[in-house]
């Protein structure tokens, strides 16, 4: 049996199954190449204040080095009975470098320790969201350029509102997913604090150079006090409520694009790639991707929570609650990555269908408000405006018309105040280019803010 670091306390072996139910190897091994990556850090800092010897630093480094690549080869045997990451890279290392190998803990804790594995796993996840992000927020920006003339129909309610430009509803999405980037963004900037050197909880009486790890290991500053150092993980949190709003964002996209793809609305051609079949009917093309993204949100929200609830009665400083951390966090991130590298795949394939799109925006009075502006700019009160043109309608579903096709003589059984140049106000067209103020769903407007926004995406950190 593996020999505990803590055995010298105890009297009793630990019950095998206890050592099973309360190790976290099987799910923490993953962060053995920042937990490496620290202890290195740790052991120059501590020969270069003389805690440990040269030669002593040169054999923990050379040792840490020749376990990270057997780990990476997938030569290594973790164990279960050694808990953690951490005691098993230490193990190892005292059995292959001797006792110098236990000098490598001194002026630390497997609190600090795993506080700092979990920041830099972080920090590098973030990272990697933070591309995936650029090249999703890239790929809605070359679809808004590419489709900017075409005309699809605006909704609330889910009931036809007014006729907007396809490029003007993609840009929606772009501003969502951009502050979904800067809140990961932010957030990096609470990741990137160096916890270790917090101790158990109290600190340590060891001189060491807190600085000088920071350095080593690129942390922007030093954690200010040691029992919030060890025991607080809101860093993860933040980083999991900007995940749960990101998955909402793509979760409501992905709704949109499967109704789009649906025949009754016929908008969109989502790509082969991204689809599956039916078992049974062989006419299916069923939208799995966008679905998938849709269910997996859910989880992602359940993380959150269970952060948030695994969190909110603990006493300081650390406690063993806290291993249950490294899961949901896991999850979140691979769960965000994976629904960004497929989305940003999946979007520059998608299949516009214009025609459909004008169709839809014809239909439904979706240019009523025009008529009512346009009654407005006559010097009628918007409220009788809007009276008005909902009589108007009224007589036109009697009749089975849009208002497009309703002759002169037709609009003054309503207004007086209607002239022939009413038809300037109700075409799609004009509907749309009316719209120009900055926010709008003008060409020009939109042409602008895609503009803006490749600009501002090549200067993001």
């Amino acid at each position: 049996m593996a020999e505990k670091p803590w055995q010298g306390r105890f009297s009793q072996p630990t019950d095998r199954f206890v050592e099973e139910f309360t190790a976290s190897i099987g799910f923490d091994q993953r962060l053995y190449r920042y937990d490496i990556e620290g202890s290195i850090a740790h052991a120059r800092m501590l020969a270069r204040q003389g805690i440990i010897g040269g030669a002593e630093m040169e054999q923990i480094v050379t040792g840490l080095k020749e376990i990270l690549a057997e780990i990476e080869a997938g030569d290594f045997e973790f164990s279960v009975a050694l808990e953690d990451i951490h005691m098993n890279v230490e193990a190892c290392l005292i059995e292959r470098i001797g006792p110098v190998g236990g000098k490598l803990h001194t002026a630390r804790s497997r609190n600090d320790q795993v506080a700092l594995d979990i920041r830099l796993y972080l920090r590098d996840e973030v990272k990697t969201v933070l591309s995936y992000l650029d090249k999703l927020l890239t790929a809605l920006l070359d679809q808004a350029e590419k489709h900017l003339g075409v005309i699809m129909p605006g909704f609330t309610h889910l009931q036809t509102a007014q006729p907007i430009l396809f490029a003007h509803h993609l840009m929606a999405y772009f501003e969502m997913l951009r502050r979904d980037r800067q809140r990961f963004a932010e957030g990096l900037r609470r990741i990137n604090v160096l916890p270790l050197g917090s101790g158990a909880l109290a600190g340590t009486t060891f001189p060491i150079d807190r600085e000088f790890v920071a350095r080593e290991l690129g942390f922007a500053e030093v954690g200010r006090n040691s029992l919030d150092g060890v025991s607080d993980r809101d860093f993860a949190i933040e980083c999991g409520a900007a995940a749960a709003l990101l998955m909402m964002h793509l979760s409501r996209f992905c709704e949109e694009l499967i109704l789009w793809s649906s025949a009754d609305f016929g908008f969109i051609e989502l790509s082969d790639a991204f689809c599956t079949g039916s078992s049974i009917m062989p006419q299916k093309k069923n939208p799995d991707v966008p679905e998938l993204i849709r269910g997996k949100t859910g989880r992602v929200y359940g993380n959150l929570v269970a952060l948030l609830t695994l969190m909110k009665s603990l006493p300081l400083a650390y406690n063993k609650d806290m291993q249950e951390d490294k899961e949901p966090l896991f999850d979140t991130i691979d769960t965000v990555k994976g629904s960004l590298k497929v989305f940003a795949d999946m979007i520059p394939a998608i299949g516009v269908k214009a025609e459909r799109m004008r169709q839809a925006a014809a239909k439904g009075f979706s240019t009523a408000t025009d008529v009512a502006d346009y009654l407005v700019r006559k010097g009628i009160p918007f409220r009788e405006a809007h009276e008005v043109v909902g009589r108007t309608v009224r007589y036109c579903i009697e009749r089975e018309k849009e208002l497009p096709a309703l002759t002169v003589e037709e609009f003054r059984r309503f207004s007086p105040h209607i002239d022939a140049d009413i038809y300037d106000h109700v075409t799609l067209e004009a509907s749309v280019n009316a719209r120009a103020a900055t926010g709008g769903t003008a060409a020009a407007a939109v042409r602008r803010e895609i503009d803006r926004a490749r600009r501002e995406l090549d200067q993001s950190p």
